[in-house]
């Protein structure tokens, strides 16, 4: 299985450094010396990582036969992609591959059911399920523990405590307003 790990960003210095915006939990598994990378486009590859460092907290690589700053420019946007064993589990007990995630069914913790997730979203505070409902429409369910309660890759489900109105239409608003509203009534005094 195939999965994108990086994309290449620009040129760093004359001697064909590039920086990376890195796109997997396992950067020193996926992306360290020795690693051979198919690439999107497939003209820019294999490529294979001669060395890393980070600086200025962002991640450089050089990969072999890539000397100079034209060379390394001329891969800028470059998708990286790892060949994974589809078996292959993250080192983390919460922690899950995208491909294990996709088409998993959500349902609710009475086992109502909501959806499919049909894609993952990597946002920078969080990750989304993007989840494609019965009727066609999508929801997003954000990623965290006090919403996705449980992951069942036996059962191929995810099981969410969603909050209200994150999966419906019909959120209950409390307003001080009517309160306030109500009790002054009550109390037979009168609103400016």
């Amino acid at each position: 299985m195939q999965l994108v790990v990086a994309r290449i960003g620009r040129a760093h210095g004359i001697k064909g450094e590039v920086t990376v915006e890195v796109r997997t939990d396992e950067p020193e598994l996926r992306l360290g010396p020795g690693a051979v990378l198919l690439t999107d486009p497939a003209s820019a590859g294999p490529l294979t990582v001669e060395t890393g460092r980070v600086h200025s907290g962002r991640l450089l690589l050089r990969f072999e036969g890539v000397r100079d700053r034209t060379a390394a420019e001329a891969l800028r946007n470059t998708l990286l992609i790892a060949e994974v064993d589809p078996t292959e589990m993250p080192e983390e007990e919460d922690e899950y591959y995208d491909h294990q995630l996709i088409d998993l069914d959500v349902v609710l913790a009475d086992g109502t059911g909501v959806g499919r997730i049909t894609e993952i979203s990597h946002l920078p505070s969080q990750d989304l399920f993007i989840v494609e409902r019965p009727d066609g429409t999508e929801l997003m369910i954000p990623f965290v523990g006090e919403i996705v309660t449980e992951i069942d890759l036996e059962e191929q489900r995810a099981v969410i405590d969603p909050p209200p109105g994150l999966i419906d239409d019909r959120a209950e608003i409390a307003s001080s307003r009517e309160d306030e509203a109500g009790s002054s009534e009550e109390s037979g005094e009168e609103r400016a």
